[in-house]
């Protein structure tokens, strides 16, 4: 991949999905973790959110993530990577001028078939959310509701105690972090708007459930 607009819009996926990035300086086996935070819409830039206490050594390092159902990998030097001021986590980096993608993986992001109940309901600051699961994948959930029901759910913002429901008698609880909000407009509903959220502190039996689930709710939809 050598266009730069397809390597922003891998890396626009990227940042929406939440998915987790590889980072590797060369010659180490040490892995930083971290997620791309923003894209810049006009500029090849992008901000690398590092999970807490990561640091990037100077020099090459490789960068590998999954995007949707394929890897995703890209090296990127700098003799220091100055981070935003007063935000040591979150680094500033241009565009790489290649992108490999490598072989393929089973699992992707799903999107709930059509006149299923699929929902994710919790509490947040004394108000309760019934919010209908557009999409899922092992790495998050897409939501879809109005501005007014969403009100509230901030990019950031992490929600404890969330019930998945799907579908009859299939019950998930979960963590999650509000990674975006997209507006769009429908034809029937009007304006909406698109949540993307990552899940968080996932336990080793909810990812087995997810992961169970997945293939069924793929072949439902078709």
């Amino acid at each position: 991949m050598t266009s730069e607009d397809d390597i922003g819009d891998a890396l626009t996926l990227l940042a929406a999905s939440g998915d987790a990035i590889s980072m590797y300086a060369a010659g180490s086996r040490d892995v930083v973790l971290g997620r791309i935070l923003s894209v810049d819409p006009e500029l090849p830039h992008f901000v690398m959110e590092l999970n807490e206490g990561g640091v990037l050594q100077p020099g090459k390092v490789t960068f590998v993530s999954w995007l949707r159902t394929a890897k995703l990998q890209f090296r990127l030097s700098s003799q220091e990577w100055n981070p935003v001021p007063g935000k040591p986590h979150l680094i500033p980096m241009t565009f790489p001028e290649t992108c490999a993608v490598l072989d393929r993986r089973a699992s992707e992001r799903v999107e709930t078939p059509l006149g299923a109940n699929f929902m994710a309901s919790f509490v947040l600051n004394s108000h309760t959310y019934e919010l209908p699961i557009y999409d899922l994948s092992l790495g998050g959930i897409g939501l879809r509701c109005s501005k007014l029901e969403a009100k509230g759910l901030l990019k950031g913002r992490k929600i404890p105690e969330v019930v998945l429901q799907l579908g009859e008698d299939i019950e998930i609880a979960t963590e999650l972090e509000v990674r975006f909000t997209r507006g769009f407009r429908s034809f029937l509903l009007g304006e909406q708007l698109h949540i993307g959220c990552m899940f968080i502190n996932v336990a080793a039996q909810t990812a087995a459930q997810l992961a169970a689930q997945l293939p069924l709710i793929s072949g439902s939809g078709k």
